[in-house]
């Protein structure tokens, strides 16, 4: 899929096509790291998604993770240098 729009945007519609999130915030965390290594210059490097979604039920931390890694592997790959998750099911 061809990018369009902000990263951020990117990440919010791959995240909530693949897993249907009840609350989703995608914060850019790359002010914070400018000069530092993985900083590309494009101010789109680092970010944190929180993210709750009934998908994450009675999954463990790390298999929530995976779930939003595999939604923006190829963004991983190669437009985003750090990810911080934060994931939850609903009511935790």
């Amino acid at each position: 899929m061809p990018a369009t729009g902000s990263l951020a945007d990117l990440i919010a519609t791959r995240l909530t096509a693949a897993l249907a999130p009840t609350q989703l915030d995608v914060i850019n965390d790359s002010h914070h790291h400018s000069g530092h290594l993985g900083d590309d210059g494009t101010g789109e490097s680092h970010w944190t998604v929180a993210i709750e979604s009934e998908a994450f039920v009675g999954l463990s931390r790390v298999n929530r993770q995976r779930l939003v890694n595999n939604a923006l592997a190829d963004l991983l790959a190669g437009r985003i240098h750090a990810l911080a998750i934060r994931a939850r099911a609903p009511g935790e």
